[in-house]
């Protein structure tokens, strides 16, 4: 996974003129990690059969509302790739207060999901789910982190 987003970053930053190139393999790269993300959760959750049929549909419409999120977080990062040679404080502000707003959408969206979640599970399962996804996208933030750099500043 990480020589999959190094992979992405440098395409983002290296070649903006192959934008429709980059959209294809971001999408490529969203589909395996929609995958290994699923898969991370099954291996690492215990369910009776009667969870399971719940929980597996309530997953994949959380993951559906997540991924409309995690496009507007990639349209920050591209047009701050195409922008950061160039950026001002006026384009930076406006990428910070929109990665601020999805940072909140996100935290909404979590919090609705949780208690469905816990709901069709228990209280401590939907936790561990939220645990569980709460690490991975940890996982890659820190790739993105380290390959985003950071604002020059004057």
């Amino acid at each position: 996974m990480k020589k999959l987003l190094f992979a992405l970053m440098m395409a983002m930053f290296i070649a903006p003129a192959w934008s429709q190139s980059v959209d294809d393999i971001i999408e490529v790269e969203r589909a395996v990690l929609k995958t290994e993300k699923k898969a991370a959760v099954a291996a690492n959750m215990v369910f009776t059969d009667a969870e399971a049929a719940v929980f597996w549909p309530l997953y994949e419409e959380f993951s559906s509302e997540e991924y409309k999120l995690q496009t507007e977080r990639i349209k920050i990062i591209k047009e701050y790739a195409e922008s950061y040679s160039k950026l001002d404080d006026v384009k930076a502000d406006e990428l910070m207060t929109r990665n601020i707003k999805l940072k909140q959408a996100v935290a909404k969206l979590e919090m609705k999901y949780y208690k469905k979640f816990k709901k069709v599970i228990s209280p401590s399962k939907a936790t561990r789910f939220f645990q569980i996804d709460n690490k991975i996208n940890a996982l890659i933030n820190a790739e993105l982190a380290l390959e985003i750099p950071l604002v020059e500043t004057k």
